[in-house]
């Protein structure tokens, strides 16, 4: 069995899908490394060499070989077309916006499973890629926006006075935000976020941030999977409204808040950032999806109102290497899924490889139901 690792070719895309340490964790399979494919991450063609992985020339020999492709981003409906008939393919591919892949994937029978999708139970933790790449971003939002606000983030004692510390102000305490929480502490600065969800008050205090209490509470704040759940317009109208006291005493806000499948809701007005001191900054993380603040522009950094706003895209390939070690160790526990004595079997019971599946064979997956009766084959 071959387990491919292509260059990756989206705009910006910097990571690989394995770094060399980790070729060995893959027992019983051969892995093929297309030339150059770990280089803008730090990882030269000679050190898979070192590890045992061999070297494809260029994407259609990788494609051609592969059993099971591991990506980073999803492959593009070309790639697709280049993919040995019945191969497996497991990547960051969003269903709903890929349908010309899914379709070149169809056409070559292909498994496709998303890392997306994987279900978040204890058993997955060491898969959790958006876990991982969130932590990532978390803690390249706050550098940026120590390296964007005109003040220093700790307090300083000079013998010209004290220099007051930044105040830092994050929404959202998912995995992101409360990366951002503690980098942000543990560069000094003085740290406030919310949450629509109560269960994450004291993961935000236990990380030394002041957790920002709103009288709004949310109908149904979190989904099964701990995602934050969308709600009404009008509850994030009031949200809006009460938020922006917190926004505009802060020097940097950091938005994360985001909605599975859906557009960002917009948490920071126009209003909010022309009350902000000249010179503060916004970093919007949720830039990818429309992003929090209203104001923001999508892989731009703008000035409006004397404030800038940071609409960052794909940060994880902004630390490639690191982000890429981690992500890497989250595909390799995923595959041991997928691998057994070194061929690939499926089993449909397992609600890791069943949840995350998009297509087996060519084919849309059958439902647990189904597979629980017998019906799978």
């Amino acid at each position: 069995m071959i387990v491919g690792i292509p260059k990756e070719t989206a705009d910006g895309e910097r990571r690989v899908a394995l770094v060399p340490e980790l070729v060995g964790k893959l027992k019983g399979v051969q892995v093929l490394v297309e030339k150059g494919a770990g280089e803008a991450a730090g990882f030269p063609d000679a050190l898979y060499a070192q590890k045992g992985a061999q070297t494809a020339a260029d994407a259609r020999d990788l494609f051609g070989r592969a059993d099971l492709v591991l990506k980073v981003s999803p492959p593009t409906p070309a790639e697709a077309a280049l993919y040995k008939e019945g191969a497996a393919s497991v990547s960051f591919l969003v269903p709903s916006m890929s349908a010309q892949t899914l379709a070149a994937l169809k056409d070559r029978r292909a498994t496709v499973f998303s890392m997306n999708l994987l279900p978040r139970i204890s058993r997955a933790q060491f898969m959790d890629a958006l876990s991982s790449q969130a932590t990532v971003s978390g803690y390249r939002a706050v550098v940026i926006a120590s390296e964007s606000l005109p003040k220093f983030f700790p307090m300083l004692i000079t013998a010209a006075g004290t220099v007051s510390p930044a105040k830092v102000f994050v929404i959202g305490a998912g995995v992101a935000g409360l990366q951002a929480i503690a980098t942000a502490h543990r560069m000094g600065a003085l740290v406030e976020a919310y949450d629509l969800r109560p269960a994450v008050k004291e993961q935000i205090e236990s990380l030394g941030a002041k957790f920002v209490s709103l009288p709004v509470e949310a109908a149904d704040a979190q989904t099964s999977g701990g995602y934050a759940k969308a709600q009404s317009e009008d509850f994030y109208r009031r949200q809006r409204e009460l938020m922006a006291k917190a926004v505009t005493a802060a020097d940097a806000v950091i938005t994360t808040a985001l909605v599975p499948g859906k557009p960002a809701p917009k948490l920071v007005t126009a209003e909010a950032v022309r009350g902000m001191r000249p010179g503060s900054v916004i970093v919007d993380l949720a830039a990818e999806q429309g992003g929090n603040c209203e104001l923001t522009e999508p892989g731009k950094s703008v000035v409006k109102h004397g404030v800038t706003i940071h609409g960052p895209l794909n940060l994880p390939s902004a630390l490639p290497a690191q982000a890429s070690q981690l992500y890497a160790r989250n595909l390799t526990a995923f595959a041991g899924l997928l691998i057994k004595d070194g061929a690939f079997k499926l089993n449909l019971d397992d609600e890791l490889v069943r949840g995350s599946m998009v297509l087996n064979a060519g084919q849309a997956p059958q439902p647990a139901e189904a597979v629980a009766a017998g019906g799978a084959k």
